[in-house]
């Protein structure tokens, strides 16, 4: 069944993408009142009703274009933590973040986009990167490449000596030691930055216009569908046993996607 489905016409799961946005995030852009935004986990952890809404509209839009498969949202999650349990189970899963970088959205910035994979059995087979404000799509599908619009994403492989681009996952959420090392500090040749958006950030790897990721938390909301656009263009992720980063949990964090499989090993030495 899920063959069948990856191998027909997946324009239906980017209208799908489209009308979520239209419908409840575009609307309140830069439009959310008081009462629509509310702290879940502390001042940096905010949901949004544009984060609710979508996320329900995609849940039953998705979910009717491949009958029997379930949904692992960031939300649902948040409401039920066993809802998580189903990256784990036989039924094909759509994992949605209706709006991955809700810190921007709340304060009117354009960085923050929807991502949706479909995984099956803990392997993720194809991803969605939809941008809203720019209205750019990036999409991915396992052995079959990754594109941007109508035209394909290669991520390519930095100049030889260049100094490389990192986006970093906040560094609260590190040792001191990692913080260092994801900053760059005394370490020739590493430029890094706090990243944004998980989903803008992958997509900028695939389309070689950042070199690397790295990332100290593991929600599959967060990743799946970056780390098949990355995979799809080129590029390779690594945990720190050097292992492939799986959906499915039990990672040694931090870990690195980056634009090939060599920035990749280089990223992983300096976290280790």
């Amino acid at each position: 069944m899920i063959d069948e489905f990856l191998t027909g016409d997946l324009s239906d799961v980017e209208e799908a993408l489209r009308k979520a946005a239209a419908a409840e995030i575009t609307p309140r852009f830069r439009q959310l009142a008081e009462h629509e935004i509310v702290e879940k986990n502390g001042p940096h952890d905010l949901v949004t009703a544009a984060d609710r809404l979508a996320e329900a509209h995609l849940t039953a839009s998705l979910t009717a274009l491949l009958p029997g498969s379930v949904v692992v949202g960031e939300e649902a999650v948040h409401a039920d933590p066993s809802v998580y349990e189903a990256l784990h189970g036989d039924a094909p899963v759509w994992i949605v973040d209706p709006v991955d970088g809700t810190r921007q959205f709340v304060h009117g910035e354009p960085g923050f986009c929807t991502l949706v994979a479909l995984a099956h059995r803990g392997e993720v087979l194809a991803s969605w990167t939809y941008a809203p404000v720019t209205d750019e799509l990036a999409v991915a599908v396992r052995g079959g490449g990754a594109r941007l619009g109508g035209e394909a994403l290669r991520s390519g492989s930095p100049a030889p000596g260049a100094v490389l681009d990192v986006a970093m996952s906040h560094p609260d959420y590190t040792t001191p030691e990692q913080k260092r090392a994801l900053l760059g500090l005394g370490v020739p040749g590493v430029h890094a930055r706090p990243c944004g958006s998980a989903g803008l950030e992958y997509l900028d790897v695939a389309r070689g216009v950042l070199d690397a990721v790295a990332f100290s938390w593991e929600y599959a909301w967060d990743h799946a569908a970056g780390l098949l656009l990355v995979t799809e263009a080129g590029g390779a992720h690594l945990t720190l046993t050097g292992e492939p980063f799986r959906i499915t949990g039990g990672n040694t964090l931090p870990f690195t996607a980056a634009r090939d499989a060599a920035t990749a090993r280089r990223i992983r030495e300096l976290l280790t």
